[in-house]
């Protein structure tokens, strides 16, 4: 038996958009939706969404079923034991939060690697690797794993091209909200100054040739970025879809 491909990882390579959505309720059902809908990959967000390290199996084993949907999981923290937990249990593409540095870069690639490369901790029974049926998993892993580093703050804006530079970071996603609140803009990511920063990162990432996204629910500005370079877009919140949606139909009725 093979080490499945990383799909997420080979479009990054071939340079193509791919749209995705962020799941943040839980539960399997909801991210099929979501893939069915046909979004190329799906964020599980373990950081602020309901979702454990036990919960974020059932999602993956839900999306396993569509070959054209990617998986991408946000850990709560860039944490050594958390990652090795969502690998062994066969996350491929892991999304690290609040990387500052080139060191906590680093510190994410070593936490994705064996020895003695990195920091993993090794064990061949595990659903990564089918529970041993890729007997070659222990060589092949590094290959069809994707790492994607965080960036939303000055600090990380400012060492944009350190951090790009490491070895091992496949991939930055600019998280406008936090930066925006970090640039003392807290709920205005619509601040002119703000998405200055963004497309200046976005510039700074082309010229790089590393590839980038970020999420916003703002279309306007979404179209603006994905014409800066984004190449991993996210249009959109599992929640915020469901309180729109909610809302407008209510206030349909309201005046009867």
């Amino acid at each position: 038996m093979h080490i499945p491909h990383n799909l997420f990882k080979r479009r990054l390579h071939e340079r193509v958009q791919q749209f995705g959505a962020w799941h943040t309720m839980g539960g399997g059902q909801q991210a099929e939706l979501l893939a069915a809908a046909g979004y190329d990959w799906v964020l599980i967000d373990s950081e602020h969404g309901a979702m454990e390290v036990t919960d974020v199996l059932a999602v993956l084993q839900a999306l396993s079923g569509f070959a054209s949907c990617a998986p991408v999981v946000r850990i709560a923290e860039n944490d050594t034991a958390l990652i090795k937990r969502h690998l062994d249990q066969g996350a491929q593409t892991l999304m690290v939060p609040m990387v500052h540095s080139a060191q906590a870069a680093r510190a994410a690639v070593a936490a994705m690697r064996y020895a003695p490369e990195g920091a993993r901790g090794m064990n061949s029974i595990t659903r990564a690797s089918r529970f041993g049926a890729v007997s070659d998993y222990v060589a092949q892993a590094a290959s069809e794993l994707c790492l994607i580093v965080q960036i939303e703050s000055r600090a990380g804006m400012d060492a944009l091209e350190e951090i790009a530079a490491v070895s091992g970071v496949d991939a930055i996603f600019i998280g406008p909200a936090d930066l925006a609140a970090d640039m003392g803009y807290p709920g205005n990511l619509a601040a002119p100054e703000v998405e200055a920063a963004v497309l200046d990162g976005f510039a700074r990432l082309k010229a790089l040739d590393m590839p980038s996204g970020i999420i916003t629910l703002d279309e306007a500005a979404l179209r603006r970025y994905i014409a800066a370079g984004s190449r991993f877009t996210a249009l959109g919140i599992d929640a915020a879809w469901l309180m729109a949606a909610a809302r407008a139909s209510l206030a349909r009725f309201q005046d009867i």
